[in-house]
């Protein structure tokens, strides 16, 4: 989730009506957590705001525009408002407030800040007169179509598409559906078709619309200048850019790169490239740089590279999919006309390269071959992650994860291309051998043989082990990309579960969360599914992806975020357990959305996609598609798609109806009138072209898919995991290391295996206590826990290591820093270096004496109150070296810091990421300076929170550090 929140805000004086610099908004998922809803002065410290909200459980807060004011109901706890009910107001940072809606209703938000010492707040819920039945939007129209399917609950929905002129070169639709929606307004709309964009002629009017739907909201998200409340102020940056979608204004670079590459490079790639251009960034002038840091390549020293937007832990390299930016890249460089093509390949050369490079050095771990970093697009921790982990993003940091790991690929690939064009021949070559070691680890580290399937991330740090949680985004572009092999493909392929309304974008689901990622389809995961069965042959996973894609669109009216899996709903309005109504957000026309549509019909079902060679002409018409869509026509054909200054207009012809399952074969191929192969060179091209695709043969294809069931309101059973146990204790005698295993207790059917060093040594557990004694002294240890009957598995429990390690703190004499200690506070209830951080400060431990040789993990002991765990860009990013009693280096590299939550009294301290070294007997002594973070890089200078318009933020408060012995 894209919005900021700051971890502490000062007590707001007053509120004027004039004073514009302090006005206040309802800020919540009802209005993508935007300023449209302005708290407006009614005199005598009164401020109202009356807003439009749809059913569910809405988070919401009162906010500033740049957040540096937040008032909340309790600073500790989330509290869900009843309507007409005064609450008091704490004028600091903390937890969303709620709001249950039952049915779709004006509500007004009145702060009363006339006692400028308990401002408050109340909600009540305005009656508004009943509106009169709605006239048919169709009536009088010859053309009709209507589209209906199955709900979960036995029932159907249906939407309607009528046309005033069917005839007509460019179509007017108007589009109506049964299904409540989402968001407050009519159940029909209208939109056209648009002379600059392809449209497509199908013999289905139903079919023709969406398509023309897709491109209408394209346009919709077309844009000049883009906004979010975290930067400028929250005022309009000017930029011909796509914004993310209606409840998004910015540009988000995994959000643009997966649209991008899966339909937008291929109509708009002078929007895609300014899209791409706007998430780069050189460093802050004046700001000092590490000479640890990357940077002497391509871009010298301007440091130009990706910008990893905000999120867990303060950013990079807590997160590191920014890599994804080379997706839309790659696609861009395709289709962008070759005048334009020079210049943006030379810029994102030097900008991957600073990007490649850093990376390798913050974010590789040479031990597995594969980068760290959270998962891609799955930002939001709760979700798909262990509970433990928000409160441990160093752990989060340290996993690897399969979607990231192939987004650090395909920018591999993409650089060491660019670099062989620009003549350097040995960087080409440097990556292309990065690359290929990479697909290897891949294949290696994150294949789970039972299964069939990647494992969609490791755990972290002390523990190491592939988990058994599948994404399918992160399946669909291993297949893509080619690290997965043939065999590989069909076995994900055939083993990833399908609800009936398509496939979730995690397995399985967690227990006692809301739909977002969890509990969730996303319509552009589900387009690189249906990418990726049509790559391989499945008919059945490509029919399920294109009937989720058509039904979501058509029922929704438009392209939305995501959907709950097991329903198809754009909202589950579950009474009975509010804090699981989801998805929590859900916006209209999201961008990755559109581009998935688009994408569909004109890469998949038209077969047209663009390579380094030229045209690939590839369409995967399935028998269900063409009786289902296309059962009235014997061709179906696309119109005006424009590349490279050159039209193309492709018609597919089609053979007669089937009752069989399977897909097309292409028989032949004509480029105006003439015998051509299924690429096409652009060389070959005219200035108007008409390709003709002759289908034939019906292949069988793959036909393996894995179906599951399941009550969309159940919060447990056959689709979901077991909650992740916990060590409680950990004993180290003479009998061995003694664990205390504990279970969330209320689940049947569980048993637990235990991990030692990543490595699982026994399964079939009951909660209780077990022995390992075949233990080392130096051992970590983590659980898991497993359903008996589904086999599904829960993440792993926290490790813990039977050595206790060397721990020093900075009140110890061999501390030695620039920074007075300070005392404990109503906060933290030991001395600590507050604020260390700036780059000229010194942290060094002398004298530390390792008693025996071995492996040991070098971490920091440090609380990171910067921003929230889920927000910002101020994560801390150090270089950490040790030196042995002559002042020789025996180890070096970066460690993280992330944000840490934040308490009222006694907060917890936190470790670092760890530095691996190995140490002989000795003394040794460690030493800490400056790496640098996303707050370095001159596109976040006006970013409200820490690390933007003050300056850098690469700051924490440090206790101590600790050397734990592994093995």
């Amino acid at each position: 989730m894209k919005r900021s929140l700051l971890a502490a805000a000062a007590l707001l004086a007053c509120l004027s009506a004039s004073a514009q610099e302090k006005a206040l908004y309802i800020r919540g998922a009802f209005n993508g957590w935007g300023t449209d809803n302005a708290l407006v002065h009614k005199g005598k410290g009164v401020y109202e705001a009356d807003i439009l909200v749809s059913p569910g459980n809405h988070a919401f807060k009162v906010g500033s525009r740049d957040w540096a004011e937040e008032w909340v109901a309790d600073v500790n706890q989330s509290v869900t408002v009843a309507p007409d009910t005064p609450y008091r107001l704490e004028t600091q940072a903390g937890p969303e407030d709620y709001l249950f809606v039952r049915r779709t209703g004006t509500y007004r938000f009145t702060v009363d800040a006339s006692n400028r010492a308990a401002p408050s707040l109340r909600i009540v819920r305005l009656e508004t007169p009943q509106a009169a039945g709605a006239p048919d939007p169709h009536a009088g129209r010859k053309a009709v179509a209507a589209l209906t399917w199955p709900t979960w609950d036995g029932k159907q929905e249906t939407a309607r598409i009528s046309s005033p002129d069917a005839m007509a070169p460019l179509r007017t639709y108007t589009h109506s559906t049964t299904l409540s929606l989402r968001d407050p307004g009519p159940q029909h709309s209208e939109y056209r078709e648009d002379a600059g964009l392809p449209r497509i002629r199908t013999g289905n009017l139903a079919y023709d619309a969406l398509f023309a739907l897709a491109g209408a909201e394209m346009r919709l998200d077309s844009v000049s200048h883009i906004r979010d409340g975290n930067y400028q102020g929250g005022a309009a940056i000017p930029c011909e850019c796509f914004a993310t979608g209606e409840k998004w204004h910015y540009v988000w670079t995994r959000d643009l790169s997966y649209a991008a590459d899966l339909g937008l490079a291929l109509l708009d790639p002078q929007r895609v490239r300014n899209s791409l251009e706007f998430k780069l960034s050189g460093w802050r002038k004046g700001v000092p740089i590490a000479p640890q840091v990357a940077g002497k390549g391509y871009a010298t020293e301007d440091g130009l590279q990706i910008v990893q937007d905000t999120g867990s832990g303060g950013s990079w390299p807590v997160s590191t999919d920014r890599v994804t930016w080379a997706f839309a890249a790659e696609e861009t460089l395709r289709t962008l006309p070759a005048s334009e093509r020079t210049r943006f390949a030379r810029r994102a050369l030097a900008a991957l390269a600073n990007t490649i490079e850093n990376d390798r050095i913050a974010a590789f771990d040479a031990k597995t071959g594969l980068y760290m970093g959270e998962q891609s697009f799955l930002d939001w921790r709760d979700q798909s992650y262990a509970g433990w982990i928000p409160s441990d993003l160093a752990s989060m940091s340290t996993s690897k994860s399969l979607s990231t790991n192939v987004g650090h690929y395909q920018a591999l690939r993409l650089a060491a291309q660019l670099a062989r064009e620009h003549g350097d021949t040995a960087r080409g070559k440097r990556y292309a051998g990065w690359a290929q070691a990479l697909k290897r680890a891949i294949n290696r580290e994150l294949w789970l043989p039972g299964a069939g399937m990647y494992s969609s991330l490791t755990a972290g740090h002390l523990d190491g082990a592939p988990l058994h949680k599948f994404d399918w985004l992160g399946q669909s572009l291993a297949i893509l990309s080619g690290i997965a092999g043939e065999e590989r493909a069909r076995s994900i392929l055939a083993r990833y579960p399908h609800g009936p309304m398509g496939a979730p974008v995690i397995w399985p689901q967690q227990p006692g969360m809301p739909v977002y990622h969890n509990r969730a389809l996303w319509p552009f995961v589900t387009a690189y599914g249906l990418r990726a069965a049509a790559q391989a042959g499945n008919v059945a996973v490509a029919d399920a992806a294109y009937d989720s894609l058509l039904r979501g669109a058509a029922l929704n009216m438009s392209n939305m975020e995501n959907l709950e899996w097991l329903s198809g709903q754009p909202l589950l309005l579950d009474e009975r357990h509010p804090t699981l109504i989801g998805p929590v957000i859900n916006s209209r026309r999201q961008l990755w959305s559109v581009g998935a549509y688009l994408g569909m019909v004109v890469g998949e079902v038209f077969g047209v996609s663009v390579r380094d060679e030229g045209i690939a002409l590839r369409p995967f018409v399935t028998a269900k598609l063409r009786r289902e869509m296309f059962g009235a026509s014997s061709e179906v054909s696309l119109h005006a798609l424009q590349l490279h200054g050159k039209r193309i207009d492709v018609r597919l012809r089609l053979p007669a109806v089937s009752r069989d399952n399977g897909y097309y074969a292409v028989e032949r191929v004509l480029l105006n009138g003439k015998p051509a192969g299924q690429t096409l060179r652009l060389a070959q091209l005219a200035a108007d072209n008409q390709v003709e695709i002759v289908l034939g043969k019906l292949l069988a294809g793959q036909q393996d898919i894995r179906r599951v069931q399941d009550d969309p309101y159940a919060d447990g059973g056959a689709t979901f995991g077991p909650r992740e146990p916990a060590i409680t204790a950990l004993k180290r005698d003479a009998d061995g290391v003694t664990l205390q295993i504990a279970g969330s207790g209320k689940e049947q059917d569980v048993s637990y295996s235990i991990y030692r060093d990543g490595k699982r040594v026994v399964d079939g557990l009951r909660a209780g206590t077990w022995t390992d004694r075949a233990a080392s002294a130096f051992a970590c240890y983590a659980v898991e826990a497993r359903f008996g009957a589904t086999g599904n598995r829960s993440h792993h429990s926290a490790p813990r290591c039977a050595d206790a390690g060397i721990e020093v703190a900075v009140t110890d004499p061999r501390t030695v820093s620039n920074l007075k200690l300070s005392p404990p506070n109503a906060r933290f209830a030991a001395p600590h270096l507050a604020g260390w951080g700036q780059p000229g400060d010194r942290y060094t431990v002398e004298r530390i004496e390792v008693p025996a040789a071995g492996n040991y993990q070098v971490q920091l002991r440090y609380h990171n109150a910067a921003n929230q765990v889920n927000l910002g860009i101020s994560g801390g990013v150090k270089w950490l070296a040790v030196k042995d009693g002559r002042g020789r280096v025996v180890a070096q590299g970066v460690v993280g810091l992330p944000h840490a939550p934040l308490a009222k009294a006694d907060t917890p301290t936190v470790y670092s990421t760890p530095l691996a070294v190995r140490l002989e007997r000795g003394t040794y002594r460690i030493e800490m300076s400056d790496y640098y973070n996303m707050s370095y890089l001159d596109s976040n200078s006006s970013f409200s929170a820490a690390g933007g318009l003050t300056g850098p933020s690469n700051r924490f408060d440090i206790y101590g550090v600790r050397l734990l012995r592994t093995n």
